[in-house]
């Protein structure tokens, strides 16, 4: 479709992109390097940002460098199911064939944390993405899940992901404050900068095999306004333009053909 006709070898704007080619916005540095520092910490770390801010990227991208002799990673969106679903989704993580009751839940993944870290030097990594979701009930239950040694040592890394207000409950709920005194990192992903996304543009259609800038000044400036530097509306934007250009057979994106499109994708 529209990469032959501007001569491109791939995809550009893909969420398939791999890590090690992701752009190193000053956000994504930011934030991996808050990622390094609960590495080396371990313990309780907070990742939010608005939709399509990078969020989930980021944490792929941090969780693919750990070694796997070193970390066990393990992802689980709330969205998928229960509280109780994600308690299983955890045991079975470990290793574990879940137990029936939550009390025995709890010590089981307890205690296979501990034989991970201790026995096994392995350091579990818990992700737990879509946190906004989450009851004060079961924000309660994680300050007592990931609790050892009466709040002695972080035999784990647990990393809560979500929407900015995810934050405002842990802070203006009392109920939810055990857990919030335990986050020892927290950071919010924030959107990319007018050139950073000229950057972002340049180097996705790099990436695709583009020889020349098909992208106008004026057109990387509208992409910009219109998707307030959300990395994710960059991406539908730019390749709806993409789309838009081929149909009108020009061979490059100006400010009209951004115009045309974003009102195609809905901005």
């Amino acid at each position: 479709m529209y990469q032959s006709f501007y001569s491109l070898s791939g995809t550009p704007f893909s969420k398939e992109i791999q890590t090690k080619q992701f752009f190193a916005s000053e956000a994504f540095s930011e934030a991996d390097g808050r990622l390094e520092y609960l590495k080396k910490t371990r313990g309780i770390g907070m990742v939010t940002g608005e939709p399509g801010a990078g969020k989930t990227f980021i944490l792929r991208s941090f969780t693919e460098r750990l070694s796997s002799d070193l970390f066990k990673v393990i992802y689980f969106p709330l969205s998928t199911g229960t509280v109780m679903d994600f308690y299983r989704g955890i045991a079975k993580g470990l290793g574990e064939e879940p137990k029936f009751r939550k009390v025995d839940l709890f010590h089981q993944i307890q205690h296979a944390i501990l034989l991970h870290y201790k026995d096994r030097r392995i350091t579990p990594v818990f992700i737990l993405d879509e946190m906004q979701m989450a009851k004060d009930l079961f924000l309660s239950d994680l300050s007592i899940l990931f609790n050892f040694g009466m709040d002695s040592e972080n035999p784990f890394i647990l990393v809560l992901a979500g929407l900015p207000h995810l934050l405002d409950r842990l802070t203006l709920r009392r109920v939810n404050w055990p857990l919030f005194q335990r986050i020892v990192m927290h950071y919010k992903v924030e959107p990319l900068s007018k050139t950073e996304v000229a950057g972002y543009i340049s180097h996705h259609m790099e990436l695709a095999g583009a020889k020349h800038h098909i992208f106008t000044d004026t057109a990387v400036e509208a992409i910009a306004a219109l998707s307030r530097g959300w990395p994710r509306l960059v991406n539908n934007l730019a390749t709806h333009c993409l789309i838009c250009g081929f149909q009108m057979k020009k061979d490059r994106i100006d400010e009209e053909i951004v115009r045309i499109a974003s009102v195609e994708a809905g901005l």
